[in-house]
């Protein structure tokens, strides 16, 4: 991939099943710039930085870090701290000094009250953080209870005693859990409030933090940052399994992974919203006529199932508003095609039917018809926008910004065919979402050239297309030099082998001073210069090649020319004479005795080494 946008979360995976989150409560961005930098602290004062709260629990500054401790697993212990944010990215290294158990966890606060006081959202991490459940979202209820909406592994164990970098990039109700520079899991199900802040929890442990850093966001996080797979929108609900625009499309969809449900919304003659695509109910009904020619009364009475299979029968057209009711109480978020020209007020009663459900933090609004997103924007301009087009525009900006677009949702042939148009859109911060893309050749192509997201029919496969992509790439070389630690100040006497770390490598080439050595070797420092020498560490596999360099200094010591000495081959008579005077530290004289006895009783290459360590040390 080639983008270097550094932007938030890509939209977040629904709840699988399970009860989910309740109300979204609208909250405004705080006034913050995106970049700006609202936390950063390192704990270099040695005490608890001013405004941060240690609402319970032991906590204390310690050796640049701050440490919490948890005495059992029936406390979560937090400090609380920042303000409020809509769209951020919650930064920390966390080290487990201690657990009871490696169940126990600590978190990154996202939404708490700056009293501690429940509900609030947290972004866990297990010490044994391997498990199935060793990273979560989760939250505690007012009574007390947990709501874990999502769980993942990470790559490796955090264990005791390993600094971790961990991050989360919040958006609104979306959040994306980042272990280690890689995303680990999304969510959709967050509930914020409208004046939680940023905590740090610890529970059944000690653990310990440091470099904390919350950052502004800008606040599209419909854009995919590098490294993410696509944002998966199911097309009119699990299409490809079950009838479409029903309900159980929506459940199957959901259970499957989908990140949003994509349906149509259309007025029946008394102007109550339903989910339809077709002007009519022929095809997808037991029904005929023009949906806006018949009654809630008489949609409601039509079979949507049967025309699919017969274990669908007595499927129904829902309303919108028993569609975003079983969102809101079962996880997920919709992508609502306004379909076919609509008035103001058309559009009004759906904008409506949003609030009153609840759901204005969880829906996306797109269309063709440019009135409907105007009327849209005109009345609710907080919900986000995309137009809908089957060509591509001549300047695909300046109507976005027209339109005040969020995204811009083209044909993906008509993308693929122009995929020029798409960094300009993201340099304005304007998402892609291509639609309806049913193939993994296509996908791929797609990612290749940064769309955002795709719309389509087979969102379970292309769930696991996605999960492929991930391993891909985690398949990525990586590489570094364990030995000689880069910085490392060594002396005559350590003989360091040269160590690497390799994963996902094929091949390793190692370099010392741009001459070919290998890992494995033991390096020989009576025979360097002092001064600095550069190991460079090259690996390639699969997925690319990656580097490392790590740059010691040989050091002139005492210890060091008297290892020199002793390792010469020198004959007895000159060892005794050299160690004589380097214990009487009479260095410029051992310089000059070893140069005429260079060749004769000390072998000529020793002689030059210890005569020139001789002579730096007496320059002392």
């Amino acid at each position: 991939m080639t983008r270097t946008r550094v932007v938030a979360v890509a939209a977040a995976l629904a709840v699988a099943g399970g009860a989910a989150a309740t109300a979204i409560t609208g909250s405004s961005p705080a006034a913050a710039e995106p970049g700006a930098v609202v936390v950063s602290e390192n704990f270099s004062s040695g005490s608890l930085p001013a405004g941060w709260n240690a609402v319970d629990g032991a906590w204390k500054v310690e050796n640049g870090r701050l440490y919490g401790t948890s005495a059992s697993a029936s406390a979560n212990n937090k400090v609380t701290f920042g303000r409020h944010l809509n769209d951020f990215r919650f930064e920390a290294t966390m080290r487990f000094e201690s657990v009871s158990a490696a169940t126990r966890w600590a978190s990154l606060g996202i939404d708490v009250p700056a009293d501690g006081a429940t509900p609030w959202w947290i972004a866990t991490m297990r010490s044994g953080t391997t498990a199935a459940n060793g990273l979560e979202f989760a939250q505690r209820t007012t009574a007390d209870a947990w709501v874990v909406t999502n769980t993942a592994s990470a790559p490796y164990a955090a264990g005791t005693g390993r600094d971790v970098r961990v991050a989360v990039e919040v958006h609104g109700n979306q959040a994306r859990w980042i272990f280690d520079g890689r995303e680990a899991m999304r969510t959709s199900s967050l509930q914020r409030s409208t004046d939680g802040v940023q905590a740090l929890f610890v529970n059944g442990g000690t653990v310990s933090y440091d470099d904390i850093l919350v950052t502004e966001l800008p606040p599209n996080g419909y854009l995919r940052p590098e490294g993410s797979p696509f944002t998966v929108i199911a097309h009119r609900g699990a299409s490809a399994a079950a009838p479409e625009n029903t309900l159980v499309a929506q459940e199957i969809a959901r259970k499957g992974g989908a990140d949003w449900i994509e349906n149509d919304v259309q007025p029946s003659k008394d102007g109550i919203p339903f989910i339809l695509h077709d002007d009519t109910v022929d095809r997808t009904t037991d029904g005929t006529g023009k949906i806006r020619n018949l009654t809630a009364a008489q949609i409601k009475a039509l079979d949507a199932g049967s025309w699919f299979g017969p274990q669908y029968v007595g499927e129904r057209v829902p309303t919108l508003a028993e569609q975003l009711a079983d969102l809101r109480t079962r996880g997920g978020n919709l992508l609502l095609e306004i379909k076919g020209k609509h008035t103001k007020d058309e559009v009004a009663t759906i904008i409506q039917v949003i609030r009153d459900e609840q759901m204005m933090g969880r829906v996306f609004v797109q269309s063709f018809e440019v009135d409907a997103l105007k009327y849209t924007y005109e009345l609710a301009p907080e919900l986000p926008l995309g137009l809908l087009r089957s060509s591509l525009d001549a300047d695909p900006v300046a109507i976005s910004k027209e339109l005040h677009l969020t995204a811009y949702n083209p044909d993906g042939n008509a993308l693929l065919a122009r995929p020029e148009v798409i960094a300009p859109l993201h340099a304005a911060g304007v998402a892609v979402m291509a639609w309806t893309m049913d193939s993994a050749s296509l996908w791929q192509r797609l990612e290749r050239i940064d769309t955002d997201a795709i719309i389509t029919n087979r969102a379970s496969e292309l769930v696991g297309w996605n999960s492929a992509f991930m391993q891909r790439a985690s398949a990525e070389p990586t590489v570094e030099i364990t030995s000689p630690a880069d910085g490392a100040r060594l002396d005559r006497a350590q003989s360091p082998v040269i160590a690497v770390a390799a994963t996902n490598a094929d091949s390793v080439t190692v370099t010392l001073d741009g001459e070919k050595s290998a890992a494995g070797h033991q390096l020989d420092l009576a025979k360097l210069t002092p001064g600095r020498h550069t190991i460079r560490a090259e690996v390639t596999g699969p997925e690319g090649t990656a580097t490392a360099t790590s740059t010691f200094t040989v050091t002139v010591s005492q210890a060091g020319l008297g290892y020199l000495i002793l390792t010469s081959g020198a004959d007895e008579s000159a060892l005794n004479t050299m160690s004589v005077k380097l214990a009487h530290g009479q260095y410029a004289q051992l310089a000059g005795w070893v140069d005429r006895q260079a060749g004769k009783t000390v072998p000529a290459e020793a002689a030059a080494v210890i005569a020139a360590d001789a002579r730096t040390l007496a320059l002392g």
